[in-house]
């Protein structure tokens, strides 16, 4: 035992273990905002990088749920688990709510935090200030506990590298996910032997393969049915599993319905994208492909017919932690969304084809051109007086035809009015809800790929919600060029929406102003963004829109800075 009166260093401390064997596992960034419990942390990362041993880089996060949120647009663009360190409880209780979202987005995240001292006196990293009484929780873990698939509490210091290596295996394995490390002080204080460094990860993650004889049966029920449909909520997995797809709708013409998407399965022109209601297609579909969809419809307003053969697939068919999702499935197939997606194409191959398929084609793809027509029609009619969402939408894309573009719409821009052609070009908020998510998601996948146009499109609460000052302050420290653009109609639309749906006729949708949802005065969002070096402007009118976008990507992509555009919206 190391006492407060020694004076000895040791060559190797847990603390400085923790960066190098996340190298080690290929974690690129650790995001962190760091507290009172970091010292053997930033001291064991100083020596570490003094010894040039080689490490991930890590990027301090003034707000713990904007670390959160880099970690998963990271994930998102290059497939790779990122690592978060919060401090201590308090740390951890701001970055739950980007622990739900990465959960319910199947994203591996390696989720850290201090615990405050248990000790206090005759240890080393013992309890120093009174924070280290108030910090301390009964079950600290339980803040993300919902969110995580594994936890655990670090005990003695030579278990760093193995409870490391199994976190990160545990997060990478079918279905994918948050898992948790609760890091003592005392505990990241004491010695490791340096052969830690050496040692090559001792476990494997474990990924659902494609069952044979299950995909089998699913490509037969798709090539005997009469009207199938396929329904995507989070993409095809990847670009295999869109391309997969978009070959096997288009080749058995089968439909693709988006209900609330948050990634596309194919691109939005084929004359499969079936767009988002799901009405018309499950009013006469015989066979139902779900493809990784939480809600794939609406039971209280869609049924589809008795007697359809219902196919749930992905990572986890039944989607198994959430207590109520009775959604009939027929056949479930537990399997890694894109590999799955491919070798179902490929089973469909060997089979043959399906019959009626010429006139079913023609059938499809008129319907879908009309809806593609009719949403695009209502967006343009939609600039005066006021701009909507749709408008904006319709002209981001216009502005994005000629860029390697990725777009983010959180209570932003909807995906009906926009032309979108790859695996990587649409992502919406979580159904978790947890607002603030698409500004620092945006400066995660810009680490990820640099080339890329990265389009953060938001609400007015969504942005406030996003720890604006924090996530402007990281993307001028560490040249994180990215473009924001928030639809402010200086309300919570949503709860809006959502009153009126229920309460048509009732008191607060009559009332001139309802209750609970105005965000009037609205703030010069420019003006935050100007405070950290960005490029903004306030844009009132559909004349102004067109060029300022324009303008708004050139300052991102030729002068490699942060523009907002605050677009005022009805």
């Amino acid at each position: 035992m190391r006492t407060t009166d020694q004076t000895e260093k040791s060559d190797l401390t847990a603390g400085a273990a923790i960066f190098p064997r996340l190298k080690k596992l290929g974690v690129d960034y650790v995001f962190a905002n760091s507290g009172t419990d970091f010292p053997p942390i930033i001291e064991g990362l100083a020596q570490a990088a003094s010894a040039g041993i080689e490490l991930p880089k890590a990027i301090a996060v003034p707000h713990e749920h904007a670390a959160l949120g880099m970690a998963h647009g990271y994930y998102f663009m290059s497939g790779r688990p990122q690592a978060v360190i919060l401090h201590t409880n308090v740390g951890l209780a701001n970055g739950a709510i980007g622990a739900l979202n990465a959960a319910i987005d199947l994203v591996p995240v390696i989720l850290m935090s201090g615990r405050t001292p248990a000790t206090e006196k005759g240890r080393f990293g013992t309890r120093t200030v009174p924070i280290g009484w108030g910090q301390e929780m009964l079950d600290q873990t339980a803040l993300v506990r919902e969110a995580c698939k594994w936890d655990y509490e670090l005990r003695y210091p030579e278990q760093i590298g193995e409870m490391l290596d199994r976190a990160y295996a545990i997060a990478q394995s079918s279905p994918k996910g948050p898992v948790y490390l609760s890091l003592p002080r005392e505990v990241l204080s004491e010695t490791v032997s340096d052969e830690l460094l050496e040692v090559e990860p001792t476990m494997a993650a474990a990924q659902a393969e494609p069952p044979a004889d299950a995909i089998r049966k699913a490509a037969d029920w798709l090539l005997r049915a009469k009207s199938p449909v396929i329904f995507v909520q989070r993409g095809a997995g990847g670009r295999d599993g869109f391309a997969a797809l978009t070959a096997l709708s288009e080749t058995w013409a089968i439909p693709v319905v988006h209900y609330w998407a948050t990634q596309i399965g194919i691109p939005t022109d084929s004359p499969m994208f079936g767009g988002a209601d799901p009405a018309p297609w499950l009013a006469e579909a015989d066979v139902i492909l779900v493809i990784d969809a939480l809600a794939p419809w609406s039971p209280d307003i869609h049924k589809p017919k008795a007697d359809a053969r219902i196919i749930q697939f992905g990572p986890n068919p039944l989607f198994t932690r959430t207590p109520v999702r009775n959604f009939r499935s027929d056949l479930s197939i537990a399997t890694e969304t894109a590999p799955g997606l491919v070798a179902l194409y490929d089973a469909m191959k060997e089979h043959g084809s399906a019959t009626h398929r010429a006139a079913r084609r023609a059938r499809i793809s008129a319907a879908t051109a009309k809806i593609r027509d009719e949403a695009s029609a209502e967006a343009e009619r939609a600039a005066e007086p006021v701009m909507t969402k749709a408008y904006v939408s319709f002209k981001l894309s216009e502005a994005l035809e000629k860029h390697d573009a990725t777009v983010l719409s959180e209570l932003g821009c909807p995906l009906a009015p926009m032309t979108l052609k790859s695996a990587e070009s649409w992502y919406q908020e979580p159904f978790s809800g947890g607002l603030g998510w698409s500004f620092p998601a945006a400066m995660g996948m810009k680490l990820a790929r640099p080339e890329k146009l990265i389009v953060a499109t938001m609400g007015d609460g969504s942005y406030m919600f996003a720890n604006p000052v924090a996530c402007h302050q990281v993307s001028q420290a560490h040249d994180i060029p990215v473009l924001i653009v928030v639809l402010n109609n200086a309300e919570w639309g949503a709860v809006r929406q959502s009153v009126t749906a229920m309460y048509p006729d009732g008191h607060a949708a009559k009332a001139n102003q309802m209750p609970l949802t105005t965000l009037a005065p609205s703030p010069k969002f420019e003006l935050v963004a100007e405070a950290s070096g960005a490029w903004a402007r306030s844009v009132e009118t559909a004349a102004e829109l067109g060029p300022a976008l324009e303008e708004a990507i050139m300052q991102v992509t030729q002068r490699q800075r942060t523009a907002l555009l605050n677009v005022r919206i009805r």
